[in-house]
């Protein structure tokens, strides 16, 4: 179930809940800004232990402030249940 390409219904839902999220062909990407550089290194540890949990990891990457995450399930070809339980789970970290 997890590894299934979300229908388009569920697909609008996680654009509607999650509008920071920008939808790409076939990969979510957000940009998160912080204060400075630890607080941005403090996230990216934060999430690295969701995507630890998941077994589900993003291609990201940090500049000084800025973490860049990017997401989706190569191995179905597109956005799955487990890109949207990685995003909720996201969601929560920055939310504290």
């Amino acid at each position: 179930m997890q590894n299934q390409l979300l229908k388009p219904e569920e697909l609008e839902t996680l654009m509607k809940t999650f509008p920071d999220w920008e939808l790409h062909e076939k990969h979510l990407k957000r940009i998160f800004e912080f204060q400075d550089f630890k607080e941005a290194f403090n996230f990216m540890t934060e999430v690295a232990e969701v995507a630890e949990t998941l077994n589900h990891h993003p291609d990201w990457s940090n500049s000084w402030n800025k973490v860049s995450i990017q997401i989706s399930t190569h191995s179905a070809g597109g956005l799955t249940h487990l890109d949207y339980r990685f995003v909720e789970a996201v969601e929560l970290v920055i939310e504290g």
